[in-house]
């Protein structure tokens, strides 16, 4: 029997692959081993459409390195951080990773570790009760407990978007009990969501600000890879980039007036009258972003309420499987077949659609929310596409 070769995994979304991208994925293939991606689907964690489609997006990883490309179902790719981590690391467990590789703003693995193990111990747990309410958001009561354990100056990598997210990366290894090393990255150039100059970013602009700038037309030259600048290039001659939120605007509206509190009450994440909240918001505005408006306060960040309002929109309510129940392969690379071999069999695998008919009624539930995102998503395209994609498309191989 041949040696396992270790497994590097990826917990990426790629939204677009830039040189930022490239790099992780360069630091990852330098470790030796087969290197994985778990990526979300069309819909990613900020709430809204990928710019190209996932199967776009999982070439691409192949393209720069990736010898396998699995999909991080809907429900947990549209989560917040610690929803979107655990069902991440717990693909890369099952594909068998021995290392997690990320970028973060404080690359210092330990330390990520330590305080992912803190604040899944008692005393955070009890600190954060003992706060006094001054009514902060959540984010911001979680640091101060958790400062009080590790100390300010460890806990504000908290407050920093992509180490938090390690931090979390972290907490799941720690909760699922899973042998993994967690692997952070310096990450280069512009912050999470940050605008600036292309001359003062370099090559390295963040990946909101790319698509932006992919979204106005305008000339992004030899800021993303020539891959995906090809890529973006032949989707949008063909009216399928840049997806955006905006062409579903109206649609959006109209679920969520057809909607009662009670249907609020049911999505996942809702707690203390949220649903009035929302029900309110969804009946007075006119737009998105005024019910994002009317919808979020002090308690509840803007990020949460887009979530919930895309939840209520492709019809994910409570409860959710805690943990993703299948293991769906959207590419291959010429070494992924090696990673197939050595799989530790913890889930079903599925590689093409109708292999969902031989799984439990819970996984082809996970499934069908997916499914049915995915026809939305064709209409989130410049020129609507049709249905059913996801039941067509064929595993990418490159």
């Amino acid at each position: 029997m041949s040696a396992k070769i270790p497994v590097s995994a990826i917990i990426c979304e790629f939204d677009p692959l830039h040189q930022g991208h490239r790099l992780l994925l360069d630091a990852a293939r330098s470790a030796g081993g087969l290197v994985c991606c778990v990526m979300s689907g069309n819909f990613t964690q900020r709430a809204a459409p990928a710019l190209l489609d996932k199967w776009s997006r999982a070439r691409l990883a192949l393209t720069y390195g990736a010898d396998l490309v699995a999909e991080l179902p809907l429900s947990w790719a549209c989560a917040g951080a610690e929803r979107f981590a655990l069902g991440g690391v717990a693909l890369a467990a099952a594909l068998g990773a021995e290392e997690l590789w990320f970028g973060s703003e404080a690359p210092d693995g330990e330390l990520l570790l330590r305080l992912g193990e803190a604040l899944l111990s008692p005393g955070f747990a009890q600190a954060l009760s003992c706060l006094p309410d001054r009514g902060e958001g959540f984010a911001q009561r979680r640091q101060q407990a958790l400062a009080s354990l590790v100390g300010g100056e460890a806990a504000a990598v908290l407050s920093l978007p992509n180490a938090n997210l390690g931090v979390e990366y972290c907490k799941a290894i720690c909760r699922l009990g899973v042998d993994i090393r967690p692997r952070p990255i310096q990450r280069q150039g512009a912050g999470h969501g940050q605008a600036v100059e292309p001359a003062g970013g370099g090559i390295f602009l963040s990946a909101g600000q790319l698509r932006q700038m992919i979204r106005q037309g305008e000339d992004f030259g030899e800021l993303i890879p020539p891959a995906t600048r090809q890529a973006v290039e032949e989707a949008r001659a063909q009216g399928r980039c840049p997806a955006d939120i905006s062409h579903l605007e109206r649609a959006i509206l109209c679920r969520l007036r057809a909607m009662g509190p009670e249907d609020f009450a049911a999505l996942p994440d809702v707690s203390e009258g949220l649903e009035n909240r929302l029900y309110r918001a969804a009946r007075e505005a006119c737009s998105l972003e005024e019910l994002y408006a009317l919808a979020k306060s002090r308690r509840v960040s803007h990020a949460r309420i887009r979530r919930l309002v895309l939840a209520a929109f492709l019809g994910l309510g409570a409860p959710l499987p805690e943990l993703p129940p299948y293991l769906r392969l959207l590419g291959l690379g010429p070494r992924g077949s090696q990673v197939l071999r050595q799989l530790p069999g913890t889930l079903p695998l599925v590689a093409r659609p109708k292999d969902f008919a031989r799984l439990g009624p819970e996984a082809q539930a996970v499934f069908a929310a997916g499914a049915r995102a995915e026809d939305m998503y064709a209409l989130a395209c410049p020129v609507p596409q049709p249905a059913g994609e996801d039941f067509t498309h064929k595993l990418v191989k490159i």
